[in-house]
């Protein structure tokens, strides 16, 4: 396995989360036996950012929060975009622990930002849920400098998901679709891959928690 970053996560604490969806569970990340899964899809993107400082960052799919924190540690401006009606929820949360986001209620399909706005795209189990991957794409590439990330995590297509999925969730994996085997051919085709952890790193793909892409556009 990658070797990915072992410094204490800054998160927006328990007591700061506000579930903003059916599918956002901002409280997995300080249970006992779901922490360490759930934050090792931010310790993929922590260590795909790398030493590079942002000047803007974009998270897609910012839910709750309860990344955020931690983002801003990597750019000088953060935003934020998500569909929920709970917006200005999530901005008293972040502003009472002193995080200044600016964060709009927006798709991914279609993003409210001139082009080349971004220096810096993140995208965390999000993407799997977008209805036209293809447009969503386009979006990115337009919002992005030339030379921009983008910077992915997402959940295995494999079984080893289907069965907590169907435990923890409602729907289980029936809430992707066919998204998830399509998301990261989709990716691929449209930006310019940099560099990819693959968690567990080693083994057949059925076994495949997470997989992280920077991308380039």
């Amino acid at each position: 396995m990658t070797n990915l970053i072992t410094r204490p996560l800054k998160l927006l604490p328990k007591a700061g989360l506000t579930p903003t969806s059916t599918v956002d569970h901002p409280h997995w990340n300080y249970l006992p036996l779901l922490r360490s899964v759930q934050r090792l899809r931010f310790r993929i993107i922590v260590e795909l950012l790398g030493d590079t400082h942002f000047d803007r960052l974009l998270e897609i799919g910012y839910g709750s929060g309860v990344f955020m924190p931690e983002l801003a540690r990597h750019c000088d401006e953060l935003h934020g975009i998500d569909p929920h009606p709970k917006r200005r929820e999530v901005e008293a949360n972040l502003a009472r622990h002193g995080m200044n986001a600016t964060l709009a209620t927006a798709t991914a399909e279609s993003l409210p930002y001139d082009t080349g706005f971004f220096d810096c795209l993140v995208s965390v189990s999000t993407l799997e849920y977008v209805p036209d991957l293809e447009a969503a794409c386009r979006e990115m590439r337009r919002v992005l400098r030339p030379g921009g990330a983008l910077v992915v995590c997402t959940p295995g297509a494999t079984s080893i998901w289907d069965l907590p999925l169907r435990v923890l969730t409602r729907e289980g994996p029936s809430q992707y679709g066919d998204r998830r085997e399509k998301l990261q051919p989709t990716l691929r085709d449209q930006f310019d891959l940099v560099r990819e952890i693959r968690v567990p790193s080693l083994g057949a793909g059925a076994l495949r928690l997470y997989t992280g892409l920077r991308l380039r556009a």
